[in-house]
């Protein structure tokens, strides 16, 4: 009697387990609701970034500070030196105004000289990569 007992209930554990076991069993099918303008999203962010590469080329770092100041200082640059590159890089803590893309130094200390007149924290750099 307590060896049938013993039998039923190891059996019948054993189905349920297994039962459940193939209830929590994952389907080898997914299914993605994604709209397509993420993807056309993501392919246009990954074009801007190959685009906005570091070179070896010499810069002038006319501004390091908070966002919005660094904003406002490279609206100033660019309607003074319509000419000039310029751009905002982030490099953490701060956002830098990076000008100019300068293939020799001595170029590069020419136009230093001549935004020193009008900014004060003025940096000649060389990006690395």
């Amino acid at each position: 009697m307590k060896y049938t007992s013993i039998k039923t209930s190891i059996l019948l554990t054993f189905l349920i387990t297994t039962s459940l076991a193939k209830l929590q069993a994952q389907n080898k099918n997914t299914f993605s609701n994604q709209d397509p303008k993420v993807e056309q999203l993501l392919n246009e962010k990954r074009k801007s970034n190959t685009s906005l590469s570091i070179n070896n080329r010499y810069k002038i770092q006319i501004f390091s500070g908070v966002s919005e100041l660094a904003k406002k200082s490279l609206n100033e640059f660019k309607l003074e030196n319509k000419n000039t590159e310029a751009t905002i890089i982030f490099q953490t803590p701060n956002y830098k105004v990076w000008v100019g893309n300068y293939r020799t130094r001595m170029e590069a200390e020419r136009n230093l000289i001549e935004f020193q007149k009008k900014y004060k924290n003025i940096l000649l750099i060389k990006p690395s990569k």
